[in-house]
């Protein structure tokens, strides 16, 4: 406390003074030592912004009159010049004075906020709705009534995260898949978790919403301009918090159109091939791409896993159990472990394709196919 005391005045002119002058223009490009809010591309970010300079200046002015009043008080009538302090002990007036006026402030920063947080909160009408799922470590995202649904994972490279090569300008905010939206449409987002919490935001959109394990909360945005916006996951949930990026493009009508008709394209190929046989090679080159993508930051890309943490899977001796038993592990997770349930985050081949990667993979040779229609079978026994 005697700390505080000292440098209490001193801290606070530094900060107020850092403060104003790093406050940026709605114009300023955001720098990295800005401290200060973006001004954001929809009108609710603008509204934001512009609520947050106004109770800036509102708190600059009052500790400008405050500190001022007090440090002439004790300049001008210090001991050492002979002044008697005033009693006002008890005075009625003051304690009206300094009740009311704090509360008719109050009120007036209260108005603008609550009308902004009303808007902030009405998604209601929307053009169209996204169900954004988070996962350790990725997003889901599903285009509610089109059939159309991804998961959005990070893409910077192991070798970058560990220093062993150049950072690139979007170091931990690239992803694979990004969620790709029409430009002026209202969209709103329904957001929930499949294991623990997290929270989706994306500065320039003014959106931050916790992603809740049975809950969905609502959000909402409306981008008046295509670009790129990135975002990152704001909740502390677990190992790998920080390789959780969000990524959205903003499109023009046309172009998101024919995006979106890819995309459903896409989806029909997957549900035709579910019916299909695939060879040997097939599921192995299909395999090793899901693991990799998947599979390799935990259990390591030659399958040797880290000792005490995640188990190898090189030899591993559940190899010689039935494959319905690793099957139902990849599909179900592993309760009290940090293997998540991948049934939900990948489709009948990526699964086939990847356990028979593990079990052929790295010398096991155990010389067993697993195929899309098996896992379909599985799946619906054990529902």
């Amino acid at each position: 406390m005697s700390h505080w005391k000292k440098v209490g005045f001193g801290g606070f002119a530094l900060l107020s003074l850092s403060l104003l002058w790093t406050a940026p223009s709605r114009a300023q490009s955001t720098g990295a030592w800005e401290v200060n809010m973006p001004y954001g591309v929809t009108a609710i970010s603008h509204e934001v912004y512009d609520l947050h300079m106004l109770i800036f200046w509102v708190c600059a002015v009052i500790g400008v009159g405050v500190f001022g009043v007090m440090f002439y008080s004790m300049f001008a009538h210090r001991k050492s010049r002979g002044v008697e302090p005033r009693q006002f002990h008890e005075s009625v007036f003051l304690e009206i004075l300094w009740t009311v006026v704090p509360m008719i402030i109050l009120i007036a920063m209260a108005w603008p906020a609550t009308l902004t947080m009303i808007r902030m909160y009405d998604s209601s009408e929307p053009d169209m709705d996204v169900l954004v799922t988070g996962y350790q470590w990725k997003w889901k995202y599903e285009y509610l009534g089109e059939g159309v649904s991804f998961f959005s994972t990070l893409t910077t490279t192991d070798e970058a995260i560990q220093g062993l090569e150049e950072k690139g300008a979007n170091y931990l905010l690239e992803v694979d898949e990004p969620l790709v939206l029409p430009v002026g449409k209202k969209v709103r987002f329904l957001i929930t978790a499949a294991d623990v919490l997290h929270s989706w935001w994306v500065p320039e959109f003014a959106v931050k919403r916790d992603a809740i394990p049975g809950f969905i909360n609502e959000a909402w945005v409306r981008v008046p301009q295509p670009g790129t916006y990135r975002g990152q996951c704001t909740e502390l949930c677990g190992r790998d918090h920080g390789f959780m990026p969000i990524v959205v493009e903003v499109r023009e009508e046309e172009p998101y159109r024919q995006w979106l008709d890819e995309k459903k394209r896409e989806a029909e190929r997957i549900r035709q091939l579910m019916s299909q046989t695939f060879s040997y090679d097939e599921l192995m080159a299909k395999g090793l791409e899901v693991y990799e993508r998947n599979c390799a930051s935990c259990h390591m890309p030659g399958g040797e896993g880290v000792d005490g943490v995640f188990p190898a899977l090189k030899g591993a001796a559940f190899l010689d159990e039935p494959m319905a038993a690793h099957l139902d592990v990849v599909v179900n997770g592993r309760v009290g472990t940090a293997m998540a349930a991948y049934g939900a985050q990948l489709n009948e081949l990526e699964l086939a394709a990847v356990i028979t990667y593990e079990r052929n993979a790295w010398g096991n040779n155990r010389g067993e196919l697993l195929q899309p229609i098996d896992v379909d079978r599985f799946v619906n026994a054990s529902e």
